[in-house]
């Protein structure tokens, strides 16, 4: 049985959906498989989690969304299979499915322009200001998803573990030139956490429209998988390493565009509904640097395990090489970052 088949004989029935919907594969995640569901003239958003989440993160989600949709933002609503549950585990190779509405609109792979990133960075902000004092006791989260030092550990533990690996020759070099950087970088200043999305690539984010003005008005935060607790530097941090580099995460030509980081900042500063204070931009400004530098190594360690991220078969022989491009991307990034510092310091105001 192919995969649609599955889909239309296993998955929908348990959900009120109209017989007969049509099915199709929409956007190009690297995590979650997601479809198109279209059925008397509703479109609603089925995703099958990877099997690393937890089923009991949709229980977040559902508290998130709800208070996001009480503060008056755009956000796609689980919807209950028919025994109420907030998403279906058809155990084993079956999978975790959920339903969602849909939320019309576009996404990007890169920031089209200073416009656009101060319409994300304002998102963000609302985004942010909605669910400060949200009491939810969040549950099945994946730990340590920003523990530099256990993903260093990890690179370490890889480069050992497969001596034999196709690429361990090209991985180990750049295995060392990513943990002496590591070395020389100072601590991130620790932050209290707030709730935050987790996940802040551009292609998160649903625009209005491919054009200006609808490609400047940013509509919602999509992804909602890693939606918990956590440091504003790792929420921005993150946002800003993928905003920042227009060259995408498959090249070593990289670029920080400092127009991008200035208008997305301030975009959330007038936003956010709050000072953001000098410690917050303390560890905003190391931010970038060390996020850049653990997303390198992370690459670089599924470079040889060849098991976490996906990868793209029309145009690399296999996950390893695509993954060994995406970590010279990220340190090529971060070195970017660190000659920047003083003039992202300026920006901050610091």
């Amino acid at each position: 049985m192919d995969a649609l088949a599955f889909i239309r004989e296993e998955v929908l029935p348990h959900f009120t959906l109209t017989a007969g919907a049509a099915l199709e594969p929409l956007g190009k995640g690297l995590i979650n498989q997601t479809f198109l569901v279209t059925g008397a003239g509703e479109r609603f958003v089925l995703q099958r989690l990877a099997p690393f989440f937890s089923p009991a993160i949709n229980d977040n989600i559902a508290a998130v969304t709800t208070a996001l949709a009480r503060a008056g933002l755009a956000t796609p609503r689980l919807l209950p299979t028919r025994d109420g549950r907030t998403s279906l585990d058809l155990g084993g190779d079956g999978g975790v499915w959920r339903l969602q509405t849909y939320v019309p609109g576009v996404c990007f792979d890169k920031v089209q322009s200073p416009a656009q990133a101060a319409a994300a960075g304002a998102l963000v902000g609302r985004f942010h200001r909605a669910l400060d004092g949200l009491d939810h006791p969040f549950v099945g989260l994946r730990e340590g998803v920003h523990d530099t030092a256990r993903h260093l550990a990890r690179l370490r533990e890889a480069v050992l573990q497969h001596p034999r690996h196709r690429l361990l020759g090209q991985v180990g070099p750049l295995a060392e030139i990513i943990l002496a950087r590591a070395a020389s970088l100072a601590p991130l200043p620790p932050l209290a956490h707030r709730i935050c999305h987790g996940d802040l690539k551009l292609n998160n984010i649903l625009f209005a429209g491919p054009s200006p003005p609808d490609s400047e008005t940013a509509v919602c935060l999509i992804d909602l998988d890693t939606v918990g607790p956590m440091s504003l530097a790792h929420e921005l941090g993150d946002a800003w390493r993928s905003w920042c580099n227009l060259s995408g995460e498959d090249s070593r030509q990289v670029r920080v565009d400092l127009d991008v980081l200035r208008a997305s900042f301030h975009g959330y500063a007038g936003a956010v509904g709050r000072a953001v204070t000098e410690p917050e931009r303390r560890a905003l400004l190391a931010s970038v640097e060390w996020i850049s530098l653990e997303l390198a190594g992370r690459f670089a360690t599924d470079a040889l395990n060849e098991s976490y991220f996906g990868w793209d078969a029309q145009r690399y022989p296999g996950r390893g090489e695509h993954n060994l491009v995406r970590s010279r991307g990220q340190l090529a990034l971060h070195e970017a970052f660190v000659a920047s510092r003083a003039a992202r310091a300026a920006i901050l105001g610091l």
